[in-house]
């Protein structure tokens, strides 16, 4: 037996199913031997994408994403993608290829401390020294990495564990001067190679389970509460396989919901079904507002205000972090309930009346099934518990005003003319954004990599189902773009995959493309083409007066994306749009990787937002 028969072995035997990675000779036998045992070996063209494709595997599964990287520089260039997926609680195995067990530390290629730089970053990072203790290496980081807080593992693979012993006892041969040495070798060998430890059985890992009592002292403030409010985030659909319980817990509670990271899509979209697809003829359609349905729960828009004048505000999954202004934008008044997994986060920067370390999935699904128990069997909780129906029309209110200040945006400065001309310089972001709303299938998924262009996206286009939203999460990380896309089409292979990137952004993964086509992944990106760091020069420029390091080119990233094997169109004018992007999908249908580059114009809509 050698390490990288047992690392495959581990891996299959918990159902990973893909293996991404940059080719290195320090792990070439991973690679192999994962191949043999029926491990999809995915080769990619930047080792932070390796770990970003991992990490939204394990957000689309639930399960934990692996990557594999070579020695040294292998290892350096997937620290932002691995601080990326510790602050997101993804479950993440990094496999670090490492120099022989004899020339640690005496110079030899790539040879670093990787434990010193990743330990850290990480759960946890072991290296190991003999075939024993890899086996058990990997299996317990296969384990660490899913409990408690999710999060990135790490384990050392030194070479000479990974080849068959006779292949590694020869190459000791070959440095060996004298017989004095050879015969130390050879012991060194025998040792390293003295047994693998049986395999262990796979470990399920124990859920968070919320208190029952936390679960009734919530139900009875719910029932008392004039104007509640849940906010959900990426950790409320961590246990991937329950996120339907999770949508029917809120739809019976009939709380007002705002869904923040990967939750978004865990309820139907707020606004009016779209064409589901079908082609508009004009980019005069996109000026009607949509309409908010009467019995809408899950609300986008006018977060500040709603959490502002809430009563009782419940944060599942969600810490008071910038996102909500640390707190202050709930009012001081309002009982608050946190939930979630890491107990810190839980009172970070507020004190909460009520904090609950618990998986916050299944404290709402506690909640909504405490709450129906208490209901009179001949009435539904969300018909009979329900003293707030002012408040869930007020903030429909407020979500249609909105609404209808989006509609009347996107056409801001377009002069469109009624065959779609416009006399100006590119798109209204807007307005492109609601086009691909409009077009976006039902089993879409979107991932966005980027600053101005992405934020803007994520007001306008509406998951149509849970785990269908990608986005870099709370580190804020640029660059996740391409290996979020190539999770998102391997984990979903028959849906469409967007990805919006700002042409900032673009640059990081646009190499990527290359490994689309030799995947067979098909994606749809959209680049919206401003020539700026848009995010960072709106207010560099406002108050610094300087817009030094923030201007771009308009680059034809569509080319780019042709020379490395997809299709590439461009748009340059509104009437473009919609047959545009028509071709898009039908290329993308032919599992033909687009990239559809489009000149956007300066748009009012974000002016004043912060990005720091």
């Amino acid at each position: 037996m050698d390490g990288a028969t047992i690392i495959a072995r581990t891996l299959a035997q918990h159902e990973v199913r893909f293996l991404f990675t940059l080719c290195g000779g320090h792990i070439s036998p991973i690679l192999v031997a994962c191949k043999q045992a029926g491990i999809r070996v995915v080769d990619v063209r930047d080792e932070a994408t390796a770990v970003f494709a991992a990490d939204a595997v394990a957000r689309l599964t639930g399960g934990v994403g692996v990557a594999a990287v070579t020695a040294g520089p292998g290892v350096t260039n997937t620290t932002t993608a691995i601080q990326n997926a510790t602050m997101a609680h993804s479950p993440v195995l990094l496999l670090g290829g490492a120099t022989a067990t004899m020339l640690a530390g005496k110079g030899a290629l790539q040879d670093i401390d990787q434990i010193a730089l990743m330990r850290p970053l990480v759960k946890s990072a072991v290296s190991t020294r003999t075939l024993r203790a890899l086996g058990s290496a990997v299996e317990e980081a296969l384990f660490r990495s899913r409990s408690g807080v999710p999060g990135p593992t790490f384990v050392e693979c030194p070479v000479d564990l990974l080849y068959p012993e006779e292949v590694v006892a020869s190459w000791y041969r070959k440095e060996a001067g004298n017989p004095l040495l050879r015969l130390y070798f050879s012991r060194h060998v025998r040792r390293i190679f003295a047994g693998a430890a049986p395999a262990r059985a796979v470990r399920a890992v124990p859920v968070l389970e919320p208190h029952a009592a936390d679960v009734r002292r919530t139900a009875s403030w719910l029932r008392h509460a004039q104007r509640p409010v849940i906010v959900a985030g990426s950790e409320t659909v961590a246990l991937a396989r329950e996120v339907a319980q999770v949508r029917t817990a809120l739809e019976t509670l009939g709380v007002p919901v705002f869904l923040a990271g990967m939750a978004r899509g865990l309820m139907a979209p707020p606004s009016s079904p779209t064409s589901g697809g079908t082609i508009a003829d004009s980019p005069l359609e996109f000026t009607e507002p949509l309409v908010i349905p009467p019995k809408t729960l899950n609300f986008r828009h006018q977060r500040r205000e709603a959490l502002r004048d809430a009563d009782l505000v419940i944060l599942a999954g969600m810490p008071f972090d910038f996102r909500i202004g640390y707190g202050r934008h709930i009012s001081p008044r309002a009982r608050v309930v946190t939930v979630g997994k890491k107990a810190d986060a839980l009172v970070r920067n507020r004190k909460p009346a009520l904090a609950v370390q618990a998986d916050p999935g299944r404290f709402l699904q506690d909640l909504g099934a405490w709450v129906t128990r208490q209901e009179p069997s001949s009435r539904k909780a969300s018909e009979s518990l329900r003293p707030y129906h002012s408040w869930l029309e007020r903030l429909r209110t407020a979500e249609q005003a909105r609404e209808n200040e989006i509609a009347a945006q996107s056409c801001e400065n377009a002069e469109l003319s009624a065959d779609g001309a416009d006399g100006g310089d590119g798109v209204n972001p807007l307005l492109l954004c609601r086009h691909i709303d409009s077009q976006m299938s039902p089993d879409s998924v979107v991932v966005v990599d980027g600053g101005d262009f992405a934020a803007i996206a994520s007001y306008v286009l509406r998951p149509r189902r849970p785990l269908s939203w990608l986005d870099p999460g709370v580190f804020g990380t640029l660059g996740v773009g391409g290996g979020f896309a190539l999770a998102a089409g391997l984990c979903r292979p028959s849906a469409e995959v967007w990805l919006l990137y700002g042409d900032g952004a673009a640059a990081w993964s646009l190499a990527e493309f290359d490994t689309f086509v030799r995947h067979g992944v098909s994606v749809i990106a959209v680049v919206g083409l401003n020539a700026s760091w848009a995010q960072i020069a709106r207010e560099q420029v406002a108050v610094l007066h300087d817009a030094v390091g923030t201007t771009l080119r308009r680059t034809a990233y569509h080319l780019v994306a042709e020379g490395y094997g997809g299709r590439g169109l461009l748009i340059e004018r509104p009437g473009d749009i919609s047959s545009t992007l028509t071709e898009a999908r039908r290329l993308a249908s032919q599992k033909i990787p687009v990239l559809v580059n489009v000149h956007i114009r300066e748009s009012s809509f974000r002016r004043g937002a912060i990005s720091m």
